[in-house]
């Protein structure tokens, strides 16, 4: 490959750390209608910028939410590989504001970090394409591959809408892989490439007992106290081993096997580190699998918000009417999230109190996913990170879901690779979001060294 588009990105790094700033300063939150004109900004922005670097093709695309962004450069002809690039450009909200050094819009940099919400998760990945792109076009280089990129507008709220547009695009986007560059890396300067993703499945369970909140004094004793009833459900569900006790929550998994759980025990996982980072010193495990086996390769069941009765300033002696639990499992091959929560369902029906009402509301899901690790491109992808890094990049997998990943691979029919520089430590949802410069800089030249190994 031309040794012209690395010398680019060599020289146009404060360039690009740049144009990735203009974009952060853009509040993309696709979960709040308020900021629904800066959603679109930001659309328009993205299209804006890749006709400015060159795309000959880019629209800002409609669908039933916010747009999507499709570009497409089919210059590299008929006998070369296709790759479709697939990211977002909105961004969480940044709540708790009180609690960022910096306002989460205004992009700074401490200590080579590029502080902003969206500077990991997705902007700053989305540039690194972005860049890459642009460093073939301003050299005069021809693309190794032919080029499509669809980055949309609602990743964030659950891309209730980009299933629906890809099936109607399906003929638009065919492509030979599926690119998406929003995970992390193992750790920082030790790459890899995630194959494998866990699947959601995300409920709500509220109870109700008595028809309004009553005086503890008066009732105590009497009657059911919502909040212990659900409370009692759902200590019940896990056991002593912490496996689930939700009736044929494992049927199905995949068994990890023995040279999968001897590759992992390989990796370089510093586990006092990590648990360090989060202010623990002890895990917590399904018995009988490592921190690494049991966040990334075996199913969950975890309770992400409880409420029940008086929640504010001082006390106020009632017995609450209703308790509420939003539930999400994270899973694994051989699990699916509609059979997960209605096993859920049944499980909470089974083991329901007579003194309850139960309403079960089933929010989203996603499926799990495993990649193809013999495809062309996954070869082409490890080698541009050995010579990007210096060094073999590991394979592992992700214990976060991409429901959108599983949508792409069924419509489209193609594998996907999972190329991202994000490290778990960038605090992605959360205040102080960040993303590492280096890796930015890392991400563009692999991208570029990637284009050239799988169109060569």
């Amino acid at each position: 490959m031309a040794d012209a588009p690395l010398d680019y990105v060599s020289d146009h790094l404060d360039a690009f750390d740049a144009d990735l700033s203009d974009f952060l300063r853009i509040p993309s939150i696709s979960a709040d209608p308020a900021y629904a004109a800066d959603v679109r900004r930001a659309a328009d922005w993205l299209a804006d910028h890749l006709s400015q670097i060159g795309f000959p093709t880019v629209e800002v695309r409609e669908t039933g939410g916010h747009p999507v962004v499709f570009a497409e450069d089919r210059s590299a002809g008929a006998d070369k590989p296709t790759v479709l690039v697939y990211g977002h450009y909105d961004v969480q909200p940044p709540d708790p504001l009180d609690l960022w050094t910096s306002p989460p819009f205004e992009p700074v940099v401490r200590d080579g970090q590029l502080y902003a919400r969206g500077s990991a998760d997705d902007k700053g990945q989305v540039m690194m394409h972005v860049k890459a792109a642009e460093a073939f076009y301003k050299t005069g280089t021809p693309l190794p591959v032919n080029l499509k990129l669809i980055i949309e507008g609602e990743e964030e709220v659950g891309s209730h809408h980009l299933a629906p547009y890809v099936d109607a695009h399906q003929g638009e986007l065919a492509c030979d892989v599926i690119v998406i560059s929003d995970t992390a890396m193992f750790d920082q300067g030790i790459p890899s490439i995630t194959v494998g993703l866990r699947g959601l499945a995300y409920v709500q369970v509220n109870l109700t007992g008595p028809d309004r909140d009553l005086h503890s004094g008066v009732y105590g004793g009497g009657v059911e106290n919502p909040a212990n009833a659900l409370a009692k459900l759902i200590a019940d569900l896990h056991d002593a081993d912490h496996r689930v006790t939700v009736e044929g929550f494992y049927d199905g998994v995949v068994p990890l096997k023995a040279d999968e759980r001897a590759a992992w025990a390989e990796l370089p996982f510093d586990e006092a580190k990590w648990l360090g980072e989060i202010g623990l010193t002890v895990g917590k495990t399904e018995k009988g699998y490592t921190i690494l086996e049991a966040t990334t390769a075996r199913p969950t069941l975890d309770v992400n918000g409880m409420g029940s009765g008086y929640q504010g300033e001082g006390s106020k002696t009632v017995l609450p009417s209703k308790a509420f639990a939003k539930i999400s499992c994270r899973l694994v091959p051989g699990q699916d999230p509609k059979d997960i929560a209605q096993k859920l369902r049944r499980h909470f029906e089974t083991h329901l109190p007579d003194t309850m009402t139960m309403d079960f509301v089933e929010l989203h899901g996603g499926q799990p996913v495993l990649m193809d690790t013999d495809q062309p491109a996954m070869t082409a992808a490890m080698d541009a990170l050995r010579e990007t890094y210096g060094r073999d990049a590991y394979f592992m997998r992700e214990g976060g879901s991409i429901p959108v990943v599983a949508d792409l691979k069924r419509i489209l029919g193609v594998d996907a690779l999972l190329l991202g520089f994000g490290l778990t430590a960038d605090a992605i949802h959360s205040p102080d979001e960040h993303f590492g410069l280096d890796r930015y800089h890392e991400g563009i030249a692999t991208v570029v060294r990637f284009w050239g190994n799988y169109g060569a």
